[in-house]
C-alpha cells in the first residue's frame, strides 16, 4: 500500500464533546501535584498524603503471599491446582478475602459485618464510586459532602454525574445544624437527596474528627430524615489518643451506614485493596430482594471486574499475620505518625506561634494539619515555593473546589523523616516571611485614601 502524504492527519475531538466531569477543575488536581513534584524531585513535600515508607520490606510480599496459599490449604480445605486457581484466575466479583475484611472489622472496630455485605474493591476510590454510580437514578438526585472535601469524592461524584451539595465544616467535622438544614432546603427544591458522605475520624483534608456526641446525633438525624451514610475510614486507625472512638457503622443499629473502608493506609497503597460494606435491603431488584452489595457487585463486573486476586492475597496475608488486625500491623507506622504530627505543631509553633494573623488546627492522629495565612495560597505560589524554596505542600482550594480555601495550605505529616520536616518548616517559613514581606511592601506603597 503506497503512502500518498507522509503528513499524519490527527482525528480531532472537540472538548464540548467529552463528558462534562472533564472540564471540572478538580479533576486535574491530583495531576497537577503530581507534575509539580515530579518537575522539583529535590523538594521536601508536605503534599502527598502517603504512608510512611520506612517499613517498606519486599520479603514481607513473598511471606503475606504464603501465609494467604496456607490459609487456602488449611482453614478452605484447598487443593493446590484450587490454590492456584484462587491466585491466577479472575475470581468472584465480590472478593476472595470478604471473611477475612469482615474478621478484621470486628477486631479492629467492633463491627459485625456479613462476609456476604462486603464488596472488596480497586481501592476505596472505585468503592465510592460504586455506591454513587448506584444511588445516582436520575436528575433529581444529590449529594451532601462536608465543604472540604476529599477530591476523590468529588471526582466520583463528577464521574457519576451526582451533584454534591457543600455542607458547613466546623471544628469537630461536619456542622450537623447545617447539614440539616441543608438537607431540608434541598427536599424543599424537589431533589432527592440520597445519602451524605462524612469522614468522622481525621477528615482529609482537615483532619477533624467528630465528638461521639455528634456521632450519635448524626445517626439519629439519618434515621428521622431516611437518609443514608457513606462513611470513609481511611485514618481511623491512626490515632496517637488513648482511646479510638467508635466508628458510626458500630454504632448503626438501623442500617443507615454504609462503610467505606481501605488498606492503602494501613496495608500497601500498590495493593490497590479496598472495600464497601453494604448490608441495606433492596427490593424488588432483577431477580428478587437482594443487597446493596450484590448491587454494586454488578457494577462492578462491568467496570474492573474484579480486584486482583494477588493483590487481595498479599493484604489477605497480612491480616493473617496480625489475628486480622490492622491496628496491630500498624503500631509501628502509628508511632511515627503520631512523633511527626507533634514535631510539626510544635515546629510550626516555633517558627510562626508569634504571629496572630496565622494559625492551624492541631488534630490528635491522621496525617493532616490546615494552616491559615493572610496571604493567597494558589498553585502559583506553589509552584514558586517549589522552585525557589524547596518545599511543598497542598492550597486547600482544590478541595472546595476552587470556590475557598485561598488563603489557607495543607501539610501532610505522614512520609518524612524528623531532619527532613525540620527543614521543611525552615523552608515553609522562609516562604511565609517572604510573602509577608511582600504583602507590607504593597500595603506601604498604596496611594493615600486606598483599601
Amino acid at each position: 500500500m503506497e503512502i500518498l502524504n507522509s503528513e499524519i492527519i490527527r482525528a480531532e475531538l472537540p472538548a464540548t464533546t467529552l463528558h462534562a466531569s472533564l472540564g471540572d477543575a478538580s479533576m486535574a488536581s491530583m495531576t497537577l501535584l503530581n507534575e509539580i513534584a515530579g518537575t522539583y524531585p529535590d523538594a521536601i513535600s508536605f503534599a502527598a498524603g502517603r504512608p510512611y515508607e520506612g517499613f517498606y520490606d519486599v520479603s514481607l510480599v513473598h511471606e503475606y503471599l504464603r501465609t494467604f496459599c496456607d490459609h487456602l490449604r488449611t482453614e478452605r480445605g484447598m487443593s493446590e491446582p484450587e490454590v492456584a486457581r484462587t491466585l491466577f484466575q479472575y475470581g468472584d466479583t465480590k472478593g476472595i478475602i470478604r471473611d477475612l475484611v469482615a474478621r478484621s472489622l470486628a477486631e479492629d472496630e467492633g463491627i459485625e459485618a456479613d462476609p456476604a455485605s462486603v464488596v472488596v474493591t480497586v481501592g476505596c476510590q472505585e468503592a465510592m464510586f460504586l455506591v454513587l454510580r448506584a444511588l445516582r437514578a436520575s436528575d433529581r438526585d444529590l449529594l451532601l459532602a462536608p465543604s472540604p472535601t476529599y477530591v476523590g469524592l468529588t471526582g466520583a461524584a463528577l464521574l457519576a454525574d451526582l451533584p454534591v451539595l457543600p455542607v458547613r465544616t466546623g471544628t469537630d467535622g461536619i456542622d450537623l445544624d447545617d447539614l440539616a438544614d441543608r438537607l431540608r432546603e434541598a427536599r424543599a427544591a424537589g431533589h432527592r437527596v440520597r445519602a451524605c458522605y462524612v469522614t468522622p475520624d481525621f477528615a482529609n483534608p482537615v483532619g477533624v474528627s467528630m465528638s461521639l456526641a455528634d456521632r450519635r446525633r448524626l445517626l439519629e438525624l439519618a434515621a428521622t430524615e431516611d437518609l443514608l451514610l457513606l462513611e470513609d475510614n481511611a485514618y481511623g486507625l491512626l490515632n496517637s489518643a488513648a482511646e479510638r472512638p467508635p466508628t458510626l457503622k458500630s454504632l448503626d443499629r438501623r442500617q443507615r451506614v454504609v462503610y467505606l473502608g481501605s488498606f492503602a493506609k494501613t496495608g500497601m497503597p500498590g495493593a490497590r485493596v479496598g472495600y464497601v460494606v453494604a448490608g441495606q435491603r433492596v427490593s424488588g431488584a432483577t431477580g428478587g430482594d437482594s443487597l446493596l452489595a450484590d448491587e454494586l457487585s454488578k457494577i462492578k463486573s462491568m467496570l474492573t471486574v474484579n480486584t486482583a486476586p494477588i493483590a487481595q492475597a498479599v493484604v489477605g496475608g497480612k491480616l493473617l499475620a496480625h489475628d486480622y488486625s490492622m491496628a496491630r500491623a500498624n503500631r509501628r507506622e502509628a508511632e511515627v505518625y503520631g512523633r511527626n504530627l507533634r514535631q510539626v505543631l510544635d515546629g510550626l509553633d516555633r517558627r510562626l506561634g508569634g504571629r496572630t494573623d496565622i494559625s492551624w488546627n492541631a488534630p490528635t492522629g491522621g496525617f493532616f494539619v490546615v494552616l491559615t495565612v493572610p496571604f493567597t495560597v494558589d498553585d502559583e505560589l506553589l509552584a514558586h515555593a517549589a522552585r525557589k524554596h524547596g518545599v511543598l505542600f497542598t492550597p486547600m482550594h482544590h478541595f472546595y473546589g476552587s470556590t475557598a480555601g485561598h488563603r489557607q495550605l495543607r501539610l501532610s505529616i505522614s512520609t518524612l523523616t524528623p531532619d527532613r520536616i525540620e527543614e521543611g518548616l525552615d523552608r515553609l517559613a522562609a516562604l511565609i516571611g517572604e510573602r509577608l514581606s511582600e504583602e507590607e511592601r504593597a500595603g506601604e506603597t498604596l496611594p493615600s485614601g486606598a483599601s
